[in-house]
């Protein structure tokens, strides 16, 4: 290429990064384009960099994130069977640093109640953290590599786990970029509300609460039924008894808000291992924090799937199931 022919994808960057003044946010159509350019490897690495850097400067728009979102949903889709279809769509993306993944029970607690909850994560982009995948795997729960075994373990036990890599190997490589760039991309956005499988209710959450209302906006731009989206613990999809909770949502495609006050004390460093999420299951150990954690997720996500429309009768009623669960997992 001489210098004078100018690379496709550089209007994209153009776009974003001319300057205070010069620049604006991509169009949704022009988040879509950049984005298929990207997954399909038409692109530079060097503009890929540049691209992303200049996003996490600028700070992406709903626009943007919903454009990308649909970029990616096309090319999952073009190997995705059309027959997959979970109640819940659950990301885990952040990984927990000082308290256990109390997060993993309440999906499980749903899926052994009989509701569909398919979830999607990544691991290892960043030191120091426990990632979902990895404490799945410690407590002997099949990770999905493929939408074969997606199917199989939703039809048989309600839950399945697939990881980005496997789920879209373009976004998984760019996740990895992050400790070369130093900086989360968008990616760590996008990847939240993706929804791959079109389950009628999403559950996200923010590590940073402006980003709250992007998340919401973009839910509702892609035409998302229910969702919720708050700041959880670490970044996760956990509920944080120590605080004020503010979920922001859809229901039945209408926003809606609500708080849920706050329950107990913060609490103490403690173990993060895999054998603290049984010991609580199994009653082995009592962990009052954890238990709320678990119960007050499990409550907004009951809330979010409109199966009780009060955040107050959700949450007796993820005291019912949790009182009424299995000793086993899975």
């Amino acid at each position: 290429m001489s210098n004078t022919n100018e690379h496709a994808f550089a209007q994209f960057i153009r776009t974003i990064g001319k300057g205070k003044t010069g620049r604006r946010s991509l169009t949704q159509q022009e988040a879509q384009i950049a984005m298929q350019m990207i997954l399909a490897d038409k692109i530079e690495p060097l503009q890929l960099g540049a691209f992303l850097m200049v996003l996490r400067v600028k700070e992406e728009s709903a626009e943007e994130i919903a454009g990308f979102v649909l970029a990616c949903r096309e090319y999952i889709h073009q190997n995705k069977p059309e027959i997959i279809k979970p109640d819940l769509d659950w990301s885990s993306y952040a990984g927990k640093k000082r308290q256990p993944p109390w997060f993993l029970l309440s999906a499980l607690l749903l899926a052994q109640s009989g509701y569909r909850v398919f979830m999607h994560g990544a691991s290892g982009h960043t030191a120091n953290r426990l990632y979902s995948e990895d404490v799945l795997q410690q407590l002997n729960i099949d990770i999905a590599t493929d939408w074969q075994q997606c199917e199989q373990q939703l039809n048989g036990q309600n839950f399945s786990f697939m990881p980005i890599k496997s789920l879209c190997k373009p976004l998984h490589d760019i996740i990895e970029l992050r400790p070369l760039l130093g900086l989360r991309s968008p990616v760590h956005t996008l990847a939240r509300l993706l929804n791959p499988l079109g389950a009628d209710t999403t559950l996200q959450s923010v590590f940073h609460p402006s980003y709250t209302d992007t998340h919401h906006h973009a839910a509702q731009l892609l035409a998302q039924k229910n969702a919720a989206v708050f700041k959880g613990e670490g970044g996760e999809v956990e509920y944080r008894p120590q605080a004020d909770i503010l979920v922001k949502g859809l229901s039945n495609g209408e926003g809606e808000q609500y708080t849920i006050p706050r329950q107990a004390e913060a609490p103490s460093d403690s173990d993060v291992s895999a054998q603290c999420l049984l010991d609580l299951w199994q009653e082995k150990k009592t962990n009052a924090h954890g238990l709320k954690a678990v119960l007050g997720t499990t409550a907004i996500a009951l809330k979010t799937m409109g199966i009780e429309k009060e955040i107050n009768d959700a949450q007796q009623l993820a005291e019912q199931l949790w009182n009424k669960r299995n000793s086993q997992l899975i």
